[in-house]
């Protein structure tokens, strides 16, 4: 089979299985790359090209990407009846996420320049929704009436509600009255880009000279470990965030640093 023909076969089959598209992209990026390297046809490919491969990637990629890079090329050699088995990658690191304080993200919002660009980041801290969910979102996907929005087919291709901010409802319904030409939330007839989003996000971070690395997903995460300290139980945050598994959701048990400062230190108790 012909290298064009493999990909296309790939896309294909990613598509029926109702993949979606940053995976389906992700997928054919790393098997592309691949198959531009080895040079050879696949019929000729095996294992140890997939290991080389990977082996080239590991000291200059993160874990995740080479991990990616590996779930991509053993989904692509099944699908040629060549399954991939012996290869052992170093485990992830387990890092937790990266936290905005409240007044971090108070500044952040306070510092958007656009009324467009304030309201962006109050959804994303306020619902927690991702950044491919946020450019997706479509005005219809808003009750302001039930107070509330529907991710439609977010990660795992599953809706999920989540809940609109009481201060957020009379800013975005004004937004959307001046705006009634969009079909989706924050653009006309095509969604923005995730990278526009992450580019306002970094600008407004660097602006309020917060040393963190501020990603949309920060906020995300911001808003997970403060429901926690606020006492929201854990299996609300898991349905909000659209996580599958609760131990997904368990890992803002270990970042709340403001119940982590209640803590008497034995010290001044001596």
């Amino acid at each position: 089979m012909e290298r064009k023909e493999a990909i296309e076969k790939l896309k294909i089959e990613l598509k029926l299985k109702g993949s979606s598209e940053l995976t389906i992209r992700n997928y054919l990026w790393f098997v592309e790359k691949f198959l531009a390297q080895t040079n050879k046809t696949i019929d000729e490919l095996g294992e140890e090209d997939v290991k080389t491969f990977l082996a080239n990637m590991i000291d200059s990629k993160s874990r995740s990407t080479v991990s990616l890079a590996a779930s991509s090329l053993k989904y692509f050699f099944s699908l040629f009846d060549k399954p991939i088995k012996s290869i052992n990658l170093p485990k992830k690191e387990k890092t937790l996420p990266e936290v905005l304080s409240r007044d971090e993200v108070k500044k952040i919002i306070e510092l958007a320049d656009t009324h467009k660009s304030k309201l962006i980041i109050k959804l994303l801290y306020s619902s927690g929704v991702r950044v491919s969910e946020l450019v997706n979102l479509k005005v219809n996907d808003i009750n302001f009436n039930e107070k509330i929005g529907w991710v439609r087919k977010g990660k795992g291709r599953k809706d999920r509600v989540f809940v609109l901010s009481e201060k957020i409802i009379p800013e975005l319904a004004g937004y959307l009255s001046d705006h009634q030409d969009h079909v989706y939330v924050f653009s006309k007839e095509k969604p923005l880009t995730p990278r526009n989003i992450q580019k306002i996000v970094k600008k407004l971070a660097a602006k309020a000279e917060i040393q963190k690395k501020v990603t949309p997903h920060t906020l995300r995460h911001s808003f997970a470990t403060h429901l926690l300290e606020a006492g929201t139980d854990i299996r609300k945050i898991q349905v909000l965030l659209g996580h599958e598994n609760l131990s997904t959701t368990q890992i803002y048990t270990h970042v709340s640093t403001e119940e982590l400062k209640k803590v008497k230190n034995p010290l001044d108790e001596l």
